[in-house]
């Protein structure tokens, strides 16, 4: 796509869904001049008004209210994971631009199903996760192109519960199908492995429940108990197409642990990396005969404050799409997403059916932000 002129008028964006991650997009979004949300809409009407009011946002309705608003350039898709798929059909049919929360799909079917659809529209989709925006993964990215720890050979990453039981006053959604810490989690993990290290070639896994039934103990909850229905602690095996052999555990089930977030390891040293659920957090390199470990530089601004708030407000993507309206390069495109979904679902495949699943998809590493 070649670079036009910026847009005159700031981007008009549609946020569609109220849970627990809209304020996050609403406080994330406000960095962004160029961009204003312009309507809220949810199939809770009362939550949508609601919340409209909150963020001072002038317009709210219904899902087909936010569909029908000839006023909206882009909607922004924050969904539970099972309904992403549906809902981002209806807004592309709309005739809209669509960013969706992560997972893209809760299957590769839906998902290639769902990239179909945005192609033959000629409309542009994005998708969560944008944290590899961050200038912790584009640090790390950095450092690896530039041979600062050799030729990667291996990587691992450590999902840990995030005990979502004790802060979310619905989590059903992360114990039932399309939840659990692969498709929840997993997406930031594998987003910035991919980006650091190229597309994965072959999944090996295994999987399982671990307590069957969880007592929800969150302010404001509406149930009491959660009865597992999706596999809660995930080990697996990624081979890139690079050659380098990754390792993750990603758990429900780990509450405690002195376990790294991620770790990349190369023939002269190692880069250690943050939580890439953040945006931003120290990068550090211990080559082979360093006697410490450094904190590399970041290579692009900040997102937000370190270890506060801000790193967990969203944004950075829906600003990556609707700068690539604008001929600049789309990070967070489908294709990215697909293969992320790809890769996930595989882990599925692979512990359920005993085997090596060689994924169907691939995709290019996204251009560094500079």
């Amino acid at each position: 796509m070649t670079k036009q002129a910026p847009h005159p008028e700031p981007r008009r964006l549609g946020i569609l869904g109220t849970g627990n991650i809209f304020g996050r997009y609403v406080e994330g979004l406000a960095r962004y001049p160029e961009l204003t949300v312009v309507r809220v809409g949810d199939i809770d009407t009362i939550r949508a008004e609601k919340s409209a009011a909150e963020y001072g946002i002038a317009a709210w309705g219904d899902d087909n209210d936010l569909y029908g608003d000839d006023n909206i350039e882009i909607i922004i898709n924050l969904t539970p994971p099972a309904h992403h798929a549906p809902t981002t059909f209806a807004a592309l049919a709309a005739g809209k631009h669509v960013y969706v929360e992560k997972p893209l799909a809760t299957t590769l079917v839906d998902g290639t199903a769902v990239l179909a659809a945005a192609r033959d529209s000629g409309l542009l989709l994005g998708s969560a996760p944008d944290t590899f925006l961050g200038s912790a993964a584009q640090t790390a990215r950095h450092a690896i192109d530039h041979g600062l720890i050799g030729e990667p050979i291996g990587c691992s990453g450590f999902v840990r519960s995030s005990r979502v039981e004790t802060w979310h006053p619905d989590p059903r959604p992360f114990f039932a199908e399309g939840g659990g810490p692969v498709l929840d989690m997993g997406p930031y993990y594998v987003a910035s492995l991919v980006n650091c290290l190229g597309p994965v070639a072959t999944v090996a896994a295994a999987t399982r429940i671990g307590a069957p039934r969880r007592e929800v103990t969150s302010p404001g909850r509406v149930v009491d108990h959660v009865n597992v229905a999706v596999a809660t602690h995930a080990s697996a095996t990624l081979t890139f197409a690079s050659g380098a052999i990754g390792t993750l555990l990603m758990s429900f089930d780990i509450w405690d642990t002195d376990l790294p977030r991620m770790e990349i390891y190369g023939t002269e040293g190692t880069l250690s990396m943050a939580n890439p659920n953040t945006f931003d957090g120290d990068v550090r390199v211990k080559r082979h005969a360093d006697d410490e470990w450094h904190v590399l530089a970041p290579v692009v601004e900040l997102f937000g404050a370190l270890n506060s708030p801000e790193q967990f407000r969203r944004g950075l993507g829906v600003r990556d799409l609707a700068g690539a309206l604008d001929g600049e390069p789309h990070r967070t495109n489908p294709q990215f997403a697909l293969h992320t979904l790809d890769v996930l679902t595989g882990i599925d495949t692979a512990s359920r059916e005993s085997r090596v699943v060689p994924l169907s998809t691939s995709c290019e590493r996204p251009a560094p932000r500079s």
